[in-house]
């Protein structure tokens, strides 16, 4: 019987990046959008309905965070991690790409060094690199089951050379880590021993595979709790990514003055009135629908990965352990960093994000994105299978 989750949603004509801006991106219409990370499933009911509600009072005015949704949030967290936080701890932010461009202006001065691990979403250097501070690249790396690691003697090397702040990707967007207690807790000791600050982007942790378990950061102790921020937002989990709502948790009430502050000093303190009524939404009701949703992707994936394996050689599927967009290693195909985006995009006529985005290390892999009907993933990954025979 076909799920919810099984039905093609048409989002074309709706202004949707994913669907409707392939030409700018890939130079022709007609691949198979499998790239930017938003799901192509429709937004639970219970979140379309307050949106539908409130769009029903004619008027979008000033609005503010209420304490209705701070214990929405409260509740979501305690729920779904065992984390107590309180309601005061909550800072409401317009997406989480501006949160860690806030932390960066709060915590850092300009020259000072912020960590990153590569490869790792886009904006990590932007943020850095664009407000006058020092990149510091921790790149993970890969061991000898595939799975990703993070190099702990250039950890230490690099906190050795001056770091401030550690940005910090849990889940790690795009190599799919979930980070075990072991390696937060090493973490969270390494930087508490150098007073050095973590600022956790954890806007995937609700997407999560058999087997493994998010620990959100600032859960760890009080020790990291107060040396830390952890960004959480319904956006990724509920695909209202266009409604750029997301909450930072700050257990440390100087680090969230600090933050706060700088919030205000750019002007960035309003919230979006849509954008609250979906994170109270989703975050009071949304369980059920997260729970089917989770078991129709770990589906997407064991297809994915199953296909793989039998029909892509020799490309292969980095054991993803978290996320919808799953790491493709493509380097076995011999093709350099160009060739590889022509022979995906030109020759399969399918849309994936091109490793080279996420920095070093990304080269000669692809990022996938299977949160969409199977239906569609199937005819991305036959469309590479057309095109490999070609290539042999």
């Amino acid at each position: 019987m076909l799920s919810d989750f099984d039905k093609v949603l048409d989002r074309t004509n709706t202004n949707c990046e994913k669907w409707d801006n392939l030409v700018e991106v890939f130079g022709r219409d007609d691949v198979v959008p499998l790239w930017v990370a938003d799901m192509d499933f429709a937004s639970p009911p219970e979140v379309v309905a307050a949106l539908s509600e409130r769009v029903q009072h004619p008027t979008y005015g000033y609005t503010f965070v209420s304490q209705s949704l701070r214990k929405a949030a409260v509740g979501w967290v305690s729920r779904r991690y065992g984390w107590d936080i309180r309601p005061e701890w909550i800072v409401i932010t317009p997406g989480v790409v501006p949160g860690l461009a806030m932390s960066v202006l709060a915590y850092t001065q300009p020259g000072d060094g912020v960590i990153v691990q590569s490869p790792v979403y886009p904006p990590f250097f932007r943020v850095v690199e664009s407000n006058g501070r020092r990149l510091l690249n921790n790149e993970l790396k890969m061991g000898p089951d595939g799975r990703y690691g993070i190099d702990w003697g250039d950890f230490q090397a690099k906190l050795d050379g001056g770091a401030r702040l550690v940005l910090l990707c849990s889940p790690a967007n795009p190599v799919g880590r979930v980070w075990t207690d072991e390696e937060l807790t090493r973490l969270a000791g390494m930087c508490g021993s150098r007073d050095v600050i973590v600022v956790s982007d954890e806007i995937h942790c609700d997407i999560v595979y058999s087997g493994a378990r998010h620990i959100p950061f600032g859960s760890l102790g009080e020790g990291a709790a107060h040396r830390s921020l952890t960004f959480m937002a319904p956006s990724k989990t509920f695909n209202v990514q266009g409604l750029t709502t997301s909450m930072a948790i700050v257990p440390s009430e100087q680090l969230r003055e600090r933050l706060i502050h700088v919030q205000l000093g750019l002007g960035m303190a309003e919230s979006n009135v849509f954008g609250l009524a979906a994170l109270e939404a989703a975050y009071r009701q949304g369980d059920a629908w997260l729970d089917r949703a989770l078991e129709y992707l770990e589906g997407n994936l064991r297809y994915l990965e199953d296909f793989t394996a039998s029909r892509l050689s020799p490309i292969t599927v980095v054991p993803a352990e978290g996320m919808y967009v799953v790491w493709l290693d493509c380097r076995g195909l011999g093709l350099g960093a160009d060739a590889l985006r022509d022979f995906l995009a030109n020759r399969a006529r399918v849309g994936l994000n091109d490793g080279r985005m996420f920095g070093p290390g990304g080269e000669g892999f692809a990022r996938i994105n299977i949160g969409c009907s199977r239906a569609v993933l199937r005819e991305g990954l036959e469309r590479i299978e057309a095109a490999l025979r070609q290539l042999r």
